[in-house]
């Protein structure tokens, strides 16, 4: 997708703030001198069996490209891609009435949608929100010195596949939807209070690869600490087993030469740490003055709240694993 879009122009406007070409979570369009809008979109096929969780597991993973960026979302439209002749329509019913109570969670007006005919059944939602244009948090402002935090454990991309072979047990199924649908609006909330320098939301490149975003667009390398990455109970083991997704195949194909482990890493948690992620947690860039009293908020708020890593000066590897 990188090198399909390379091969666009990108819209020149005077308020185009944030556009495609940026890598970041959300586009920004400044319509006054102190507000902007920030407008997202995502959609994807059910990753767990329940349609009312997929639903709000679509919505949450929508909504959070907006809490990345330090916006409130406002406004939201739902896209439908469903299969008339092979499920029955209270299944469509279920998957909107999940996503409408998470949107609904999250303060968001669903203002209607689109849907069509499809041989796959795909959901997702386009999300609006404000921001104010001298606020906007992109993953390129990472400053060396700066403690990184990451907001909800890893390992959403290989449990749900693990749901698809039913080699995963109901205390695990739970555990990862309960993960899923959490807003990331708490997390938004304290890195606006406390100053942040940078942030994203972790989705389908995985940690490593959002990292690299952040590393690349800040012009800084990252080092991670793979002791304090929080994890979610019975990801190692599914890696393990060799339930493996093929989008991490693909972010490691991607972040080659990029990223440098150490001998004899634990190739689980190697998986881990490129398996894509949904309605994952944000990464954020927190000056050093301010990481302690970050930590105790996010502690407050049962959010994780290690620091998992640092900004450090650019290096020959973006992301270093100590």
């Amino acid at each position: 997708m990188a090198e399909t879009l390379a091969s666009l122009t990108q819209s020149k406007h005077p308020d185009l703030l944030v556009g495609f070409n940026k890598a970041d979570d959300a586009g920004v369009f400044r319509i006054a001198s102190d507000q902007a809008l920030v407008q997202t979109v995502d959609f994807f096929p059910p990753i767990v069996d329940d349609a009312y969780q997929f639903g709000q597991i679509a919505a949450a993973n929508a909504v959070s490209d907006i809490y990345a960026m330090g916006g409130k979302p406002l406004t939201a439209l739902n896209i439908v891609c469903f299969p008339v002749d092979k499920l029955p329509a209270q299944i469509l019913t279920r998957v909107l009435e999940g996503a409408g109570k998470k949107l609904e969670e999250a303060g968001v007006v669903l203002l209607g949608g689109h849907s069509i005919k499809d041989t796959e059944l795909k959901f997702g939602v386009a999300v609006t929100g404000l921001i104010n244009p001298k606020r906007i948090f992109t993953n390129a402002g990472a400053k060396v010195g700066d403690k990184l935090f990451l907001t909800k454990a890893l390992g959403t991309g290989i449990i749900t596949t693990g749901i698809k072979r039913n080699a995963v047990s109901n205390d695990i199924v739970e555990r990862v939807i309960q993960s899923m649908v959490k807003l990331n609006k708490t997390a938004c909330d304290l890195m606006i209070k406390h100053g942040a320098n940078a942030a994203t939301d972790i989705t389908g490149y995985g940690l490593l690869g959002h990292a690299y975003e952040m590393a690349s667009a800040s012009k800084v390398s990252i080092q991670l600490y793979p002791s304090k990455i929080p994890i979610i109970d019975g990801a190692k083991e599914l890696a393990a087993q060799g339930i493996l997704t093929g989008g991490a195949e693909g972010n490691r194909e991607f972040l080659v030469g990029n990223v440098s482990f150490p001998q004899g890493f634990d190739k689980n948690l190697e998986h881990i740490l490129f398996d894509p992620q949904t309605s994952g947690g944000l990464l954020i860039a927190m000056p050093p003055r301010k990481a302690d009293e970050f930590s105790k908020a996010l502690e407050k708020n049962r959010l994780y709240h290690e620091a998992i890593g640092e900004v450090v000066t650019q290096m020959n590897y973006a992301i270093s694993i100590r």
